[in-house]
């Protein structure tokens, strides 16, 4: 597996797939092919079908704009491309092309070409099951975070980065009223809801209400646009940052400790990305925000000191239990359902996390590498109009 820096992305919403990894083809197409003076990129499948809402179009012509190169933007809704998010790049000089690629949005804002290597991302950590991950730490008398520390050397000062941004991204949802952007006209609703907190609330009551106002800070801030930590997508940024904020704010758990839970989060997420999909053009949003609910209740787990069988068996509970989740954002804007299942699967980690407490992890019948490659297999099964394409479910049905 790769490091955790290829998991754990700063950038601007509102879809690492939408919009980060068009930015990223865009960027190695105009540095590579410098001599193009018209470049013609046309969008296909999810790209096509939701890049309006998901500002695919935006990005890509900001960043051509950047670069003083004239170009042109072209939906293709019809064609069955070589994966569920295809760009191709068309360059031009004097009016004659010169060269065509295929770049795939392959998710969580990774890229890859047709036909090319591209400069290859080191492979650090020796095993992608869990299953070998934890004979691996019991040979070796290692914890989960230390086996991420053990191969991901350097990982720590970036995990700092990791916790500041999600903190900022929070704090920043929390300061902004008004409308997002888009034919929804969806207003935000987090500083409300935070403002609402009360003293007098019944605990359980104020503690819900605390993790779902910063799941929807930083789902609205993705939404908008704004800078967040893809974990493990813009889609579902809003679900551990939720869960990490509540244990800075409890004032139970030292940074050391927290930093530690987010890597094991982070490994968790990563297993997920090399043995199933975090893409949900691929399989559904189960991928974003089922591995987002998995890697929120591995972290959750992890602070409170549980063994490393039960820390499994938080994070199966989480994603086994979103299996099946479609992907139908409506009008292809991250805002309907997305926003609201952040603070879903927020919660629904606490209570992954509560129930892995009580139970023997030793009788288990569910493995972690069991319930991703059904999670798999299970998009697969989902029609392409449960895929991002907003042709089907609540897309569809939704009525302006």
């Amino acid at each position: 597996m790769h490091s955790l820096k290829e998991l754990y992305k700063i950038g601007n919403g509102p879809s690492s797939s939408h919009t980060i990894a068009p930015k990223k083809a865009t960027l190695l197409f105009v540095n590579k092919y410098k001599e193009c003076d018209f470049i013609k990129v046309t969008l296909y499948g999810s790209l096509a079908l939701t890049g309006k809402g998901h500002l695919t179009d935006y990005i890509i012509d900001k960043t051509l704009n950047e670069h003083g190169i004239e170009h042109e933007i072209e939906f293709n809704y019809l064609d069955l491309p070589p994966h569920p998010n295809t760009m191709i790049f068309h360059g031009y000089k004097n009016n004659q092309e010169i060269v065509t690629k295929t770049i795939l949005s392959i998710g969580g804002g990774s890229i890859s070409v047709l036909g090319e290597m591209l400069e290859e991302i080191p492979i650090i950590y020796p095993h992608k099951y869990l299953y070998d991950i934890k004979n691996y730490i019991l040979e070796n008398n290692l914890t989960l975070c230390e086996y991420v520390y053990t191969f991901d050397k350097d990982i720590k000062p970036y995990l700092e980065e990791v916790y500041k941004q999600m903190i900022k991204s929070i704090q920043e949802g929390l300061e902004k009223d008004g409308v997002l952007h888009g034919e929804l006209k969806l207003k935000r609703k987090a500083p409300a809801i935070y403002k609402s907190l009360k003293q007098d609330d019944q605990e359980i009551y104020r503690i819900k209400k605390e993790i779902t106002a910063y799941a929807y800070a930083v789902a609205e801030e993705n939404a908008s646009g704004g800078q967040i930590v893809t974990a493990p997508t813009c889609g579902a940024a809003g679900v551990l940052p939720s869960c990490l904020m509540w244990a800075v704010k409890s004032n139970q758990y030292p940074h050391g400790k927290i930093i530690d839970a987010l890597a094991v989060a982070g490994l968790f997420g990563n297993i997920v990305k090399f043995t199933a999909s975090i893409s949900g053009a691929e399989a559904g949003c189960q991928a974003e925000i089922g591995t987002a609910c998995s890697m929120a209740a591995a972290f959750l787990a992890s602070l409170r000191g549980l063994s490393t069988d039960s820390i499994e068996q938080a994070a199966e509970i989480a994603l086994e239990h979103h299996l099946g989740l479609t992907c139908d954002p409506i009008q292809g804007y991250v805002q309907i359902p997305c926003i609201e299942r952040n603070a879903v699967a927020a919660l629904r980690a606490f209570d992954a996390c509560d129930l892995a407490s009580m139970l023997d992890s030793k009788d288990s019948k569910i493995s972690f590498d069991l319930v991703c490659k059904t999670m798999l297999e299970t998009g697969k099964d989902l029609g392409e109009h449960y895929r991002e394409t907003s042709t089907g479910g609540l897309a569809r049905n939704y009525k302006v």
